[in-house]
């Protein structure tokens, strides 16, 4: 329970993290809410061609954008993450346990 009065230490949202891995994040969900948009945009022009079937010049061109958007964002955010998550990844240099021991240990 909080005493009254008494203020809680409220921590720094970028104390003890790296300014790169903060970058990596925010590319992370702008590349994640394009791969969305893509897809939602994909399947709203596919809706309307089904449906539809618009007889302008443009539509044609128009329509499938989103598809070729789409494989690209999801390459871009997937690369993304798995360099966020690499980032974040505790170092392997020193183990508390040796082989012989974590045997001995199980």
């Amino acid at each position: 329970m909080s005493v009254p009065g008494r203020r809680r230490a409220c921590p720094h949202p970028t104390r003890g993290r790296r300014a790169d891995t903060d970058r990596t994040g925010r590319a992370v969900q702008w590349s994640g809410r394009l791969l969305c948009w893509s897809l939602a945009a994909g399947m709203a022009g596919a809706a309307t061609e089904a449906l539809l079937h618009p007889e302008s010049g443009w539509w044609p061109l128009l329509w499938p954008l989103p598809w070729y958007l789409a494989p690209a964002s999801a390459l871009t955010w997937s690369t993304l993450r798995l360099r966020e998550k690499t980032a974040r990844w505790p170092p392997d240099d020193h183990d508390d346990l040796s082989a012989e021991e974590y045997g001995q240990a199980a």
